[in-house]
């Protein structure tokens, strides 16, 4: 049974928020508000916890998952990034946008992706996300909360607690989120690629 708690969308209790990233610490899967949709998280380095995110989600090791990073230069951590790349990304972060780039050695061998060794990367804007990730001090592991064989991402954490209460450790429940998931921007080529248009305007990356 899935625990759950109403945290402040602007003012983030730091009890609750400590006692969250002490459920990731423990291996839990968590649902979290995002500044597009509501996401599924866990530790970067629990592999058990990645294998639950993915059955859940009903991805393959071949789907791309998210680094939610504090910001650009916790980015640059964990993927390979030149001065055209980080001009652009600086402009549209925080925001909703997710960058698939080339990955570095501080990446798990098993999260990126098997044949490109390339991560999905972003900084979400949102202050609940947000504080989880000053807490943690290192980037969450994510994916969009759309369960298999659906459409449509769960964006109300009441129906995201009917659906999963037995499958995650904790929802959030930080209001409503959008239904429109990140847009996303592959940048390993010699020119952005977009790869999803979703909340964000691709044209910060001149598409």
């Amino acid at each position: 049974m899935s625990q759950f708690f109403q945290i402040h969308p602007d003012n983030p209790q730091l009890r609750l928020i400590k006692q969250a990233v002490q459920i990731i610490d423990q291996g839990g899967i968590v649902a979290v508000p995002t500044d597009s949709c509501y996401a599924l998280v866990c530790h970067l380095d629990d592999k058990d916890a990645v294998t639950r995110l993915r059955r859940i989600r009903g991805v393959d090791e071949k789907h791309h998952l998210t680094l939610l990073c504090r910001d650009l230069s916790e980015i640059a951590v964990y993927a390979k990034i030149d001065n055209r790349q980080f001009r652009m990304i600086k402009s549209a972060t925080p925001g909703p946008y997710t960058m698939i780039l080339e990955a570095t050695k501080e990446v798990p061998r098993r999260l990126s992706h098997p044949s490109r060794k390339t991560i999905g990367l972003r900084v979400p804007e949102n202050r609940i996300t947000h504080a989880l990730l000053e807490e943690l001090k290192q980037p969450l592991l994510g994916t969009t909360l759309i369960l298999p064989d659906e459409d449509e991402p769960l964006t109300d954490p009441e129906i995201i607690r009917g659906r999963l209460e037995k499958l995650i450790d904790l929802v959030i429940d930080g209001g409503a989120c959008s239904l429109v998931p990140t847009t996303v921007i592959d940048m390993t080529g010699d020119m952005p690629e977009l790869m999803r248009q979703g909340r964000g305007d691709a044209r910060l990356f001149g598409l």
